[in-house]
């Protein structure tokens, strides 16, 4: 059977393929400590597994569930964007919710793009927002974030590119996978780019709980619902990964259009996991300060571990990865990752998954418990 065309223009995802490398070297009985994929190693709050538990003998709990979700998530998603970031938005009509945040933007894309449609991707970035755009037929057109601005567009520059074509533009602040911020004027000045060059623009923002002190929406902008949507998860916040609860935000009429993928993609999010949810969102400051309490220690000393390979780091970053840059002299990427992987079984992420731009930083990840950290350590 031959394949479709569309397969020739993705790649197997990066961390399916070197996981399985990881894997082989693990069965061999190698004492691999995995520092690469960004899957949090914690539990979800007591009460979220109680409540999930309690639930599942509900009238109705296995059956079909709304396209659109239980409207006790959808409120409490409102009630968690008006109290976290000052957002107010319509439960009925401006939150979908998700299967994970990254079907959201399979959705999105083919709510929204037509064969041959530009769509800006950052670099480095998120590489499903690339592939994601190649299967749907768009064209991907890269834009350069490096750490001299801060992992910040150049908009200026963008501006003055022939963008008649470009239907999206993906960001993602606190930004995947560097950690950095935008200032509540940086988001400003991509509302209005978008709507300058009348482009819908699609904010990830999974990050924001993550040893952050000032969590931010892009919606928070004034105007920029009427460009702007915004995905978010469960995943990260709330130890909730292999749940998938994700959402997306916008006005109604975008939120409608993904609607209409949606419905013909899935027929609803298990009932059980829905409640779960609800009660995640609902989780007071105490949790936010326990979680941050442990990621704070675990940052410390893969800044350790860093600073044994001589690399260099933004401590201000935000999120749970640290993302540093090789010393001088240091070989590519990809083969000091090899290198560290095979001579002390230590997998880190090589930045050259996440575009171009990734060359010459690596990326540890916060989901290794602390002594797995110190031993890593003292493996140099």
């Amino acid at each position: 059977m031959i394949t479709a065309d569309r397969l020739h223009s993705v790649q197997e995802y990066y961390f399916s393929k070197k996981l399985r490398e990881v894997r082989g070297l693990i069965d061999q009985g190698k004492p691999i400590i995995n520092m690469g994929i960004g899957s949090p190693d914690l539990a979800p709050s007591p009460q979220v597994l109680e409540t999930l538990q309690s639930c599942i003998s509900d009238t109705g709990a296995h059956q079909y569930q709304s396209y659109q979700g239980l409207p006790e998530l959808r409120k409490a998603i409102a009630d968690f964007y008006n109290e976290k970031f000052g957002v107010e938005v319509d439960p009925n009509t401006e939150i979908l919710p998700l299967m994970g945040s990254k079907e959201g933007i399979m959705h999105i894309s083919m709510a929204f793009l037509n064969p041959g449609d530009g769509v800006l991707l950052p670099n480095p970035g998120y590489p499903t927002y690339g592939s994601v755009t190649n299967l749907v037929g768009g064209v991907p057109i890269g834009y350069d974030l490096k750490e001299e601005n801060g992992w910040f567009p150049d908009l200026e520059a963008l501006g003055q590119q022939d963008l008649s074509n470009v239907k999206l533009m993906w960001v993602s602040y606190p930004h995947m996978p560097t950690g950095a911020t935008a200032t509540l004027e940086q988001l400003q000045s991509l509302v209005a780019f978008a709507k300058e060059n009348n482009i819908l623009l699609v904010n990830d923002n999974p990050y924001s709980f993550v040893l952050s002190n000032n969590p931010t929406s892009i919606l928070s902008i004034d105007g920029a619902k009427d460009c702007t949507l915004e995905l978010n998860s469960l995943s990260k916040t709330f130890n909730m990964a292999g749940w998938r609860v994700g959402m997306v935000l916008g006005n109604a009429e975008h939120i409608n259009a993904v609607l209409k993928v949606k419905s013909n993609m899935d027929s609803g999010m298990f009932y059980g996991i829905q409640k779960g949810a609800v009660v995640a969102l609902q989780s007071g400051p105490e949790w936010f300060e326990a979680l941050d309490h442990v990621y704070t220690k675990r940052r410390e000393l893969m800044f350790e571990l860093a600073d044994k390979l001589g690399c260099a780091y933004d401590r201000n970053a935000v999120g749970m990865f640290v993302w540093c840059k090789l010393p001088e002299g240091a070989p590519s990427s990809e083969q000091f990752i090899d290198e560290v992987l095979y001579e002390k079984e230590i997998f880190i992420a090589p930045g050259t998954i996440f575009g171009s731009n990734g060359e010459g930083y690596i990326r540890f990840s916060l989901c290794v418990k602390e002594e797995k950290i110190k031993e890593a350590i003292a493996r140099f």
